[in-house]
């Protein structure tokens, strides 16, 4: 057969296929219906794919069987994108065909030479194609992602279970393929992990918990490290001297903020030691001479930076301001170290970390405890909650996050094979929540 030949008289006008009127209604119908599956299964790319922890979760708690179908979909994510990525290769070609058929058939009535037929065709079917099979739905999908992922459910299901063999065939295919390169990438992971430098016998606990914090240093911020402002207790400026005396001894810091209002009005840092030689100064003692300037951060600081800061400038503490100006909390030369050497513990908070442990497995935090003390609390590097964790960086943030909304007092939220468990809820905020680790994460040290 001269395959040329046959290929000129599909696309160029000549030897038509005759049409019957009802036959042409019926490939109308079917060129609609197919740009309709076309539009779902373009969307669904995008839709599906674009769903973070955070939907699903939500997804996980609605009845809806739309929902419950995307959640399914979802538990075999490679398969389910070559399914739709087959599927709407296969619609499209489909389209193809059948636009060609029918505009053979209109455009031989009109007077167009036969020479720019194949050039209106090709304009036609592409801009069509293109702009309401592919534009206009993953631009919408993008915009309403759980909502198109729930229309699209239906026909998604209905394209895996046609594709499904052949789907997972591919994704067989493609996995052998990564395997071939699976020690190289091994060796690499090895090359990079600080911790290969030691063996088991040179090296005790403690010191390769000091090499993973030296080797995530230098991409730790302010904002991961830094007490929150609900943590920070200061003193306002126009406080009396025996006030400030009576507030010293209660808040048994060295260092103490003072504002003016409020926090966001920070006038400088009180030393307490310099409130020494005063101690029997009478109501009229001007303490606010004392007061020195306030060194102020950026929370998207590396705190790599800050310390050579602290060096230099021979501080211990910053208030740390967001892109607003506001205050964001306070960090201090103590909680940079932390994060080589672990949790430094003084006679004051060695009481207050005895409730952080139940067990091996189960962990009671404060909702406003930052992430970062939390997995070196629980000797867990902080990456294993880096997909969900979003712009979060307390515990409740986390939890808010994963449960996709506020969740209910003692109501279990599961993610990675961890589970949390707000204990104690106040109106708007998560106060206490249980924290359960799996077993295979507790080898993992900070």
């Amino acid at each position: 057969m001269d395959y040329y030949a046959a290929a000129c008289d599909f696309f160029l006008p000549g030897n038509y296929l005759v049409i019957t009127p009802a036959a042409s209604t019926a490939f109308i119908f079917i060129l609609i219906l197919l740009f309709l599956v076309s539009f779902l299964l373009s969307g669904a790319q995008v839709a599906y794919f674009s769903l973070s922890i955070r939907d699903i979760n939500y997804l996980k708690t609605r009845p809806q069987m739309s929902y419950k179908r995307i959640v399914t979909l979802l538990q075999y994510p490679k398969a389910l994108y070559t399914s739709i990525l087959i599927g709407n290769i296969i619609t499209n070609i489909s389209i193809i065909l059948i636009a060609n058929l029918l505009l053979d058939q209109w455009l031989s009535m009109t007077k167009i030479p036969g020479g720019l037929i194949v050039v209106v065709k090709i304009l036609i079917i592409t801009i069509t194609l293109v702009l309401f099979a592919e534009i206009l739905p993953k631009v919408w999908a993008s915009y309403h992602k759980v909502w198109f992922a729930s229309a699209s459910s239906m026909t998604v299901e209905m394209t895996t279970l046609l594709l499904g063999r052949i789907s997972r065939q591919i994704v067989r295919i493609d996995n052998s393929i990564q395997s071939l390169f699976k020690h190289k990438q091994k060796e690499d992971v090895e090359h990079d992990d600080d911790i290969n430098l030691l063996s088991d016998e040179d090296a005790s606990t403690e010191e390769k918990n000091i090499l993973k914090g030296i080797r995530r240093f230098g991409n730790t911020t302010v904002k991961q490290t830094m007490r929150t402002r609900l943590d920070v207790k200061g003193i306002e400026y126009k406080t009396s001297f025996p006030q400030v005396l009576k507030l010293v001894s209660e808040l048994i810091y060295s260092r103490i903020p003072v504002y003016k209002g409020n926090l966001d009005e920070i006038s400088g840092i009180l030393h307490t030691k310099d409130l020494l030689p005063h101690l029997k100064a009478d109501e009229s003692f001007e303490w606010q001479t004392l007061i020195k300037p306030a060194h102020y951060v950026h929370e998207q600081k590396l705190i790599e930076g800050l310390l050579q800061e602290f060096r230099a400038n021979r501080i211990h503490l910053a208030v740390v301001v967001d892109e607003f100006g506001g205050t964001s909390g306070i960090i201090t030369l103590e909680d940079v170290i932390e994060e080589i050497v672990g949790d430094i513990q003084d006679e004051f908070d060695f009481e207050e970390n005895q409730n952080f442990r139940l067990d091996n497995h189960n962990f009671v935090f404060e909702g406003k405890t930052m992430i970062n003390d939390a997995c070196r609390l629980m000797n867990i590097t902080p990456s294993v909650f880096d997909g969900i964790r979003g712009d979060s960086d307390s515990l409740a943030g986390l939890v808010l996050e994963v449960a996709g909304d506020f969740p209910r007092q003692n109501s279990e939220i599961s993610y990675n094979g961890f589970t949390f468990k707000p204990t104690e809820i106040s109106k708007n905020r998560i106060l206490k929540i249980q924290v359960t680790i799996p077993d295979e994460t507790k080898n993992e040290t900070t």
